[in-house]
């Protein structure tokens, strides 16, 4: 079961069909080690039977300082190529799992922290939220897969000042550069309430969000195009989007209104 495979470094709570995954290593500012990436994998692999979406929140005053140097031996080149796989590994089920995830970001959201926060597919970030990408600086470059998803946020130009001069990023610079869907003063109630809204929502549109929408965005023009009439013709056809539109025809279903 999902639940035996968490380290301690993960806390899971389960409301309802939400499920809420803390990262739980307060006292190292939730930095990431094998045992909790590890676990990230082993969860998004499988979620709790019933779970519709996932809350990503942190214990403690930091969403994830990066990754534990404390764990960071002399490692030959293929022991590094090695390490670097088994992160996008997890985070990529996380990305392309079945359930939608968003994350709570507040304090540091940082190197391997920030890594993990671009693979959630929305993110809550709380005024005390900054970002940085330390690497640089450190004489290394990153390697839980920055280098592909922080530049489809921000753009390359804006990763490459973070990772060159160590510039860090305060929640409104983070937002207003695209790091953050939403800046709000509680990010754990407004995740949640999300959570929630995405829960609502067809089984089927959320598979389409998540695994269609990315690959018809990196698709040419003319295959994009095709996939998202056979995902739409797919959707559509079911027997929950038939009875959702005939409520909305009945006018038992509410508008869309500011």
């Amino acid at each position: 079961m999902t639940i035996a495979l968490l380290p301690d470094s993960l806390r899971l709570e389960l409301k309802d069909d939400i499920a809420v995954l803390w990262l739980s290593r307060p006292a190292k500012r939730n930095a990431l080690d094998d045992a909790t990436v590890l676990g990230l994998e082993a969860f998004f692999g499988a979620p709790p039977p019933g779970v519709k979406a996932v809350v990503l929140a942190a214990d403690g005053e930091h969403f994830s300082a990066g990754l534990d140097l404390s764990e960071l031996t002399e490692r030959d080149v293929f022991e590094g190529l090695e390490h670097s796989m088994m992160w996008h590994r997890a985070f990529e089920r996380l990305e392309r799992g079945r359930v939608p995830v968003v994350a709570v970001l507040k304090g540091a959201v940082v190197g391997g922290g920030l890594e993990l926060a671009a693979a959630a597919h929305i993110r809550v970030a709380e005024p005390s939220a900054f970002y940085a990408l330390p690497e640089g600086q450190r004489g290394l470059f990153v390697g839980g897969g920055a280098s592909v998803r922080v530049p489809r946020l921000i753009g390359a130009h804006r990763m490459a000042d973070m990772m060159l001069t160590g510039r860090v990023l305060d929640a409104d610079e983070g937002h207003a550069a695209g790091l953050s869907h939403y800046r709000v003063e509680d990010g754990f109630e407004h995740a949640l309430g999300l959570a929630r809204k995405i829960a609502a929502n067809s089984p089927i549109t959320n598979f389409a969000v998540l695994q269609a929408l990315p690959r018809i965005a990196e698709a040419n023009p003319a295959e994009g195009y095709l996939m998202e009439s056979l995902m739409a013709a797919v959707a559509s056809g079911s027997g929950e989007a038939k009875e959702r539109m005939q409520a909305f025809l009945d006018k038992r279903a509410g508008k869309v209104g500011r």
